[in-house]
């Protein structure tokens, strides 16, 4: 009962926060608008949840990132925190709230760690990027960058292909940057070997995207920092709008095939 409470009185206080900044997003000058777009999956386990999202809240609180906002044009971004499983599963746990100082930043922190984890069921990265260009709408401004960074750890499985979704969001001129999870489990291996390739190939476009793997859970908190200052900052590895498959490199349909085998070996079943 305290905890809810607790947690009641947090989001009233980020609502009267984001109502009292919410006229001023539009007309802000902002370096950069990000979705932060967090894979709550069946793959996810508990542990993974909870260091993935303490890895957020540590990193809006890390002096490195508050210089990183500071440093920035016009000095100030606008974030939100989007959860996500599949094609019809996304949840804005955090709308868009903008930082222009290390007090702001602090403030984003702490409502997140208020929020509650949970489990959802399928894989549907062309959802949340679609859902994505949804939310960029609501700002109403022209930041000078859109950025949607997508960690998860598995590939796309529900919904339509995801490098239709890609393509699309990328025309549209936003960024797409990728944080896959690779790290070995309790069950021995990761969701998918070669993650980090099928996010490069598949999942991120845009100009200057980046592709930051995880094969440490204990490098959760300075991978997604140093993800998150990167992506203020506009420093991408200058790659081409779309990294093209290679023949017989990547197959982008991969998590949608496994799906349909599992399907079908459950049928065979007695």
């Amino acid at each position: 009962m305290v905890n809810r409470l607790l947690s009641t009185l947090a989001f009233c206080l980020l609502a009267s926060d984001v109502l009292a900044a919410g006229p001023s997003l539009s007309e802000a000058q902002l370096d950069v608008a990000l979705v932060i777009a967090v894979d709550v999956s069946s793959s996810m386990e508990s542990e993974e949840q909870g260091l993935q999202r303490e890895g957020f809240i540590d990193a809006f609180r890390s002096s490195l990132v508050h210089e990183a906002i500071e440093n920035g044009v016009n000095g100030r971004i606008a974030v939100t925190y989007v959860e996500w499983s599949g094609v019809k599963d996304q949840r804005v746990i955090m709308p868009w709230t903008l930082i222009d100082s290390p007090e702001r930043a602090v403030s984003f922190s702490n409502q997140l760690a208020y929020q509650p984890l949970r489990q959802a069921g399928m894989t549907s990265i062309s959802g949340v990027i679609d859902y994505s260009r949804k939310l960029f709408e609501q700002l109403g401004g022209a930041p000078v960058r859109r950025v949607v960074d997508v960690s998860g750890d598995g590939p796309n499985n529900d919904g339509r292909h995801v490098t239709y979704a890609r393509d699309e969001a990328v025309a549209d001129g936003i960024i797409i940057n990728g944080l896959p999870i690779m790290f070995r489990r309790a069950a021995g291996t990761p969701e998918m070997e070669d993650l980090d390739l099928y996010f490069r190939e598949c999942v991120i476009g845009g100009v200057g995207s980046f592709v930051l793997p995880l094969h440490d859970p204990e490098q959760f908190a300075m991978v997604i920092r140093t993800k998150i200052m990167r992506e203020i900052a506009g420093i991408g590895d200058g790659r081409p709008l779309i990294i093209p498959a290679q023949q017989g490199s990547m197959n982008c349909i991969t998590g949608e095939r496994r799906k349909q085998e599992d399907l079908l070996s459950q049928e065979k079943k007695p």
